[in-house]
């Protein structure tokens, strides 16, 4: 008796905490991978190449954060148009900030789907999370397909792995992903690979009249949203490798441009347990940009940079959106 009393106490005090302390919990596990991170790192290399940083190169990437966040509005909106049949596009554009800003500082990011939500008072929780799932695949997929060839390519450069075993791999992955294209470019896909499925299952049958409107998900629609991610991509690409000729004074563009897609690669296939998953991106830029030869510093404050211009600024923007909402 005395132990269920202790248990229901403990249960009670997680109910109220959890949030706290999951958060707690992800800020500490940044502070440890930055300061893992740092330790490996010579701090005066650090200061140093953020003193004799190239400001005019610095400009672009920056410039470029702008492109970035219009980009991911693009897709946004026009999945809210198909999905949520929402064709307010201011309302879509503060929806996505509400996003940047509840993301960050979320376990897994998954406050990123209730912020978004908090814009639409007609739209459900599910609504907005089938949607921003959907918004989300299609840069996805061009990270992983990018991302897994050029890993392929620089284990067989780096690690030595065989010519016969990359070739296969490279060819293995080009055959999946013009497969898993045809699929969505197939307009019967989504009947038969899932409303079918639902339709048989008792306890999945009630979350079909949530999915109705992935049938809008047409030809045009895919293609629209290939192009924009594959922009999407580039640009954070384009962004990174400015980032570290302006940190190295080094041009080496195609050589940085390869460093990208590898550590975009890598933060997508490792779980968001850290902040705006710091840690993860560092570590991946400070082992990458070692391995071609530059200094660990220049990869480490090439990552940080990125993330203020790409994921603290933008949240910050729609934290004083949320707060101005909040006093009117």
């Amino acid at each position: 008796m005395i132990e269920n009393t202790k248990d229901n106490k403990i249960l009670r005090w997680w109910a109220k905490y959890r949030n706290y302390v999951l958060i707690g919990f992800k800020i500490g596990i940044t502070l440890f991978l930055i300061m893992s991170i740092v330790f490996f790192v010579d701090i005066n290399e650090i200061v140093l190449s953020l003193k004799e940083a190239d400001l005019s190169l610095l400009f672009i990437p920056t410039l470029l954060s702008i492109f970035n966040i219009y980009l991911q509005y693009l897709k946004w909106n026009l999945t809210c148009k198909i999905i949520l049949s929402e064709t307010n596009g201011k309302k879509n554009f503060i929806s996505l900030f509400y996003g940047f800003t509840a993301g960050v500082f979320t376990p897994i990011r998954i406050g990123e789907y209730f912020g978004r939500a908090i814009a639409y008072r007609d739209k459900s929780i599910i609504q907005i999370t089938i949607a921003t799932l959907i918004d989300k695949y299609f840069p996805l997929l061009i990270v992983v397909l990018f991302g897994s060839i050029s890993s392929v390519i620089f284990l067989y450069l780096f690690e030595g792995i065989t010519i016969y075993l990359s070739a296969s791999l490279i060819l293995v992955l080009l055959v999946l992903f013009y497969f898993i294209i045809l699929l969505l470019f197939e307009e019967s896909f989504w009947d038969n690979f899932i409303f079918n499925k639902l339709r048989r299952s008792k306890r999945l049958y009630p979350l079909l009249k949530y999915l109705k409107p992935l049938k809008g998900l047409d030809k045009r629609y895919t293609a629209k949203m290939i192009f924009i991610s594959f922009l999407f991509y580039a640009c954070f690409l384009i962004q990174f490798a400015f980032l570290i000729a302006a940190f190295s004074h080094h041009t080496n563009y195609l050589d940085y441009l390869w460093i990208g897609n590898l550590v975009m690669f890598s933060k997508t296939i490792i779980p968001p347990v850290s902040i705006g998953e710091m840690g993860v991106r560092e570590g991946a830029s400070v082992y990458f940009a070692g391995r071609f030869g530059e200094l660990a510093a220049v990869g480490f404050n090439a990552s940080i940079f990125l993330f203020m211009i790409n994921v603290l600024i933008p949240s910050l923007i729609g934290l004083f959106l949320f707060l101005r909402k909040v006093d009117d």
